[in-house]
């Protein structure tokens, strides 16, 4: 079967319906034994220091894959520089199929959106809303993944990220995933409930650095509540077989507010302590944490900006735990 890669969640249910192989290129490049070297390989090709690194990541990541001879590229709706990286993809023999979450989050526009890649790939909505019901099922358990990291106190928050990360692709096999999904929900649910740990939020683009959560859990907190991972898994829309509406709903590609909106309610559902926000060096989305800041005045906040992947360095270890030890009651 052939592998379709994309740059960040698109409507997946496609892919599968296409019986193709769908692959998201963030989770290749960060989980790369080398990810450090993608970003080199990309420099050298001549991409600007100044680029945002999952953008020469993903650049990298895609040639480094020989079977990866198609990508789509979200060009409205996530990282401005998108529509650039697929004209320099297409130099280098890669077919690019743009793909768009209109800003206006009309529902005609996406849809309209949703049906070309459809045809694109020769099946039907129809189709589609068959292969949403199977991995509906898998969702429903992500969302309790979910619920045993929030509400029971037993996932870890690494746990909580890497299998609502995962689940833009689905690791290339639904059947797979849910098989490895089943058991590491046993394993988890036989654990005692975890201390009273101190309640964290994450919000902003999934973290770059490979040891963020390893050591928050090591200051007596946990990331109960991951919120672009969260919405990846599609959760909102479990049962709902209206696929537009459901995209339309995903709130990562369209305006602040709508991300705001879901945070406020998991910020009061989870009772929250404190946030963490991240940002990516070189991302238009950094200018967004004055507006957050603004909008969530109730929670205390904690910026901090991420570069290169690795480790976190000792100022941002720094940071975090005097954030941590301010929020402790």
């Amino acid at each position: 079967m052939n592998k379709i890669g994309f740059t960040t969640s698109i409507p997946v249910e496609v892919i599968f319906a296409a019986d193709l192989i769908p692959v998201d290129l963030n989770n290749v490049f960060i989980t790369a034994a080398n990810p450090g070297g993608y970003i080199e390989k990309a420099e050298n090709a001549g991409f600007p220091r100044s680029t945002c690194a999952w953008i020469k990541g993903i650049y990298s990541a895609i040639l480094d894959k020989s079977d990866i001879a198609t990508v789509i590229g979200v060009v409205e709706g996530d990282c401005s520089n998108t529509r650039a990286l697929i004209e320099v993809l297409e130099l280098n023999g890669i077919k690019s199929i743009p793909f768009s979450y209109p800003n206006s989050r009309d529902y005609h526009q996406l849809k309209c959106e949703i049906i070309k890649l459809c045809d694109i790939f020769n099946v039907s909505i129809e189709r589609c809303k068959e292969v949403k019901k199977e991995l509906d099922v898998i969702r429903k358990k992500l969302a309790y993944i979910d619920e045993l990291t929030w509400k029971h106190n037993k996932a870890t928050g690494m746990e909580n990220h890497i299998w609502q990360v995962s689940s833009s692709d689905f690791n290339g096999c639904c059947k797979a995933f849910d098989s490895e999904l089943s058991e590491k929900i046993r394993e988890i649910e036989e654990r005692e409930s975890g201390d009273n740990y101190i309640r964290l939020g994450y919000i902003g683009v999934p973290p770059i650095n490979s040891d963020l959560y390893d050591f928050i859990e090591g200051l007596n907190a946990r990331v109960i509540f991951n919120e672009v991972q969260r919405q990846f898994t599609m959760a909102h829309g479990i049962g709902n077989e209206d696929i537009v509406e459901v995209y339309r709903q995903f709130t990562y590609p369209y305006s602040l507010n709508n991300r705001l909106e879901d945070i406020k309610k998991q910020i009061e559902l989870r009772k929250i302590d404190g946030i963490i926000h991240c940002t990516q060096a070189f991302c238009f989305r950094g200018i967004e944490d004055i507006v957050i800041r603004r909008q969530l005045p109730e929670v205390p906040i904690l910026t901090f900006e991420c570069d290169r992947p690795g480790p976190l360095d000792a100022r941002t270890r720094l940071r975090i735990e005097a954030f941590i030890d301010m929020i402790s009651p």
